[in-house]
């Protein structure tokens, strides 16, 4: 009986996150409301502030799974000094994976002052140039390029892409963003022939 209620609950706040992680992608975390959130799970209210105290607290159960997921991938078999290629083939994944819009959407709301997104999205940045390091080896950076610039660099470009694209899908061509930023990093990186271009 304790072992189906524990199920229960897991399950609730499960689908509670997955309903909160879908609305503030779509309206973003303030426009979102206990009664959008309750509608969309199929959970009452009430369990929002039960399982999670708060819409704050409901928000850091958000982004701490998409950090999660994120540090998962990390923990895959290491591509370091993979070349070119893998780099921006990473950066696609990076842009195409399922939080990315969430991450998009609520990134404006992260630079407020005390906003409650700020040290989580601190943290996602952290890990994601963490993931960018680990495609790159220092020998393939020119000189006075570091690792930590480097993946500053490409998380700040992936971003904007993927940004301009999701505020005007009609007028904006992704595919010519990567292609561009493409070439730009091959232009950029040593031994750009050795390194899959």
């Amino acid at each position: 009986m304790a072992t189906r209620r524990a199920e229960t609950t897991q399950e609730s706040k499960q689908l509670l996150v997955a309903a909160a992680a879908e609305l503030f992608a779509e309206r973003g975390y303030r426009q979102t409301t206990f009664a959008d959130i309750a509608d969309r799970s199929g959970i009452s209210r009430g369990s929002i502030t039960w399982h999670f105290g708060s819409k704050e607290g409901l928000l850091e159960a958000v982004i701490k799974q998409m950090v999660s997921s994120v540090e998962v991938d990390l923990e895959s078999p290491g591509v370091r000094g993979a070349g070119l290629d893998r780099v921006l083939q990473g950066a696609v994944e990076m842009s195409q994976a399922p939080g990315t819009k969430l991450f998009i959407t609520m990134i404006a709301e992260a630079t407020e002052p005390g906003s409650p997104l700020r040290a989580r999205y601190a943290e996602l940045h952290e890990v994601l140039r963490r993931r960018i390091h680990s495609w790159v080896d220092s020998a393939m950076l020119p000189a006075g390029v570091t690792l930590d610039g480097f993946a500053a660099v490409v998380l700040g470009s992936v971003i904007g892409i993927h940004q301009q694209w999701r505020i005007a899908p009609e007028s904006f061509d992704l595919e010519d963003a990567y292609a561009s930023l493409r070439q730009l990093m091959r232009c950029a990186l040593k031994d750009a022939a050795r390194l899959g271009g």
